[in-house]
């Protein structure tokens, strides 16, 4: 079996090991342009020995943007953003990707520590768009999509792997987890629809399925593609496990190399006991059951216990976040605990014991 600091290869992309960074709002870019907080932010990551650093949830359209202070990925100026971080993080030998994403009924907040949820329209705030017009609760109601818009927003999607690829990342992950817009479709809890797109389990997956044979087209045959979702709503009535074992090797057989499984999101209250490894039994499952290359998430913080996941074959590679954030360095930290060998940057080798 494959241990924690062992390479894995994923179409033309091998990645020096398997502990990730996931991606994680900042909520401080301006008019969807990540600036220096965003390279002092992933370039601290570059410099600690992960061998993949996905970057947040961006937006493929303004009005897909969590907040008025995330990213976007559909202009000019973005694009060459992007690409002056992506360079840097190269030059320490780390692979970079990008989740594209629209936030749907989710959309359109003001920026964290604001006495109001919602971007007022004299901050840059809009109206959210779902599946349904359900609102996530807090949330004003989203205006229901038709079907052209949906259509054009799966377009939008291709639009923004291609411009993934001229800013060099080295692969494109399709947000469809915790509850933003395809999750909302393929979750019967926040799609009441009667055309093609609701109802049947093939009907609510068929938005996430044309996004995915529209990125896969759009970005070179040798590049990644992984799928986050959310395995379970946590609910009765909602998505289940079941159904996300089903929906994996359908994903991998359209060209999806990898699915990072993470949980919930599109329900306020659900009943999720939080701990330790708390989602490994999903990616446990969906790689177990169906053979897809699955990556695990959710409350992983000790070296062992990163170790275990791999070395059992629960999953074939952890996404770690607010442990990164605690510590940016901290895959040199566990080769050392785990007795592993592994190259410091040259500038910070001093202090490795």
């Amino acid at each position: 079996m494959p241990h924690l600091f062992d390479p894995i290869t994923l179409r033309g992309t091998t990645f020096a090991n398997r502990i990730w960074v996931s991606p994680m709002c900042q909520y401080s870019a301006r008019d969807g342009v990540v600036g220096d907080w965003h390279m002092a932010h992933l370039g601290s990551f570059a410099t600690g020995g992960t061998g993949l650093i996905v970057a947040e949830a961006t937006g493929v359209v303004p009005e897909g943007r969590i907040s008025i202070g995330c990213p976007g990925l559909y202009n000019d100026e973005q694009i060459a953003a992007w690409k002056h971080i992506n360079d840097f993080v190269h030059t320490q030998g780390v692979k970079i990707g990008i989740q594209l994403a629209h936030a749907g009924r989710k959309a359109g907040t003001t920026l964290p520590g604001s006495d109001h949820t919602m971007a007022t329209p004299e901050e840059g705030g809009w109206q959210a768009v779902a599946p349904s017009a359900i609102a996530f609760p807090g949330y004003p109601e989203p205006r229901e999509l038709t079907r052209d818009e949906i259509k054009s927003l799966v377009h939008s999607f291709g639009n923004a792997a291609k411009n993934a690829v001229a800013a060099g990342f080295d692969l494109v992950e399709i947000h469809a987890a915790h509850g933003y817009l395809i999750h909302s479709f393929y979750s019967p809890l926040s799609n009441t629809r009667t055309d093609e797109y609701g109802g049947s389990y093939e009907n609510r997956t068929r938005f996430l399925k044309e996004i995915v044979e529209e990125v896969r087209a759009a970005i070179p045959e040798s590049m990644p593609l992984f799928v986050r979702i959310s395995a379970s709503d946590w609910t009765d009535g909602g998505w289940t496990i079941e159904e996300s074992i089903q929906l994996a090797p359908e994903l991998t057989a359209m060209g999806v190399d990898l699915i990072d499984v993470s949980s919930g999101g599109n329900v306020s209250g659900a009943a999720i006991t939080v701990g330790p490894g708390y989602q490994l039994h999903f990616a446990d499952a969906i790689k177990n059951s169906g053979g897809a290359t699955t990556s695990a998430v959710g409350m992983i913080t000790q070296a062992e216990q990163a170790e275990e996941i791999i070395a059992s074959g629960k999953a074939d590679a952890v996404m770690m976040a607010r442990e990164f954030l605690r510590n940016p360095r901290w895959p040199l930290a566990a080769a050392a605990t785990l007795g592993q060998e592994v190259k410091w940057p040259k500038q910070i080798e001093r202090g490795k014991r």
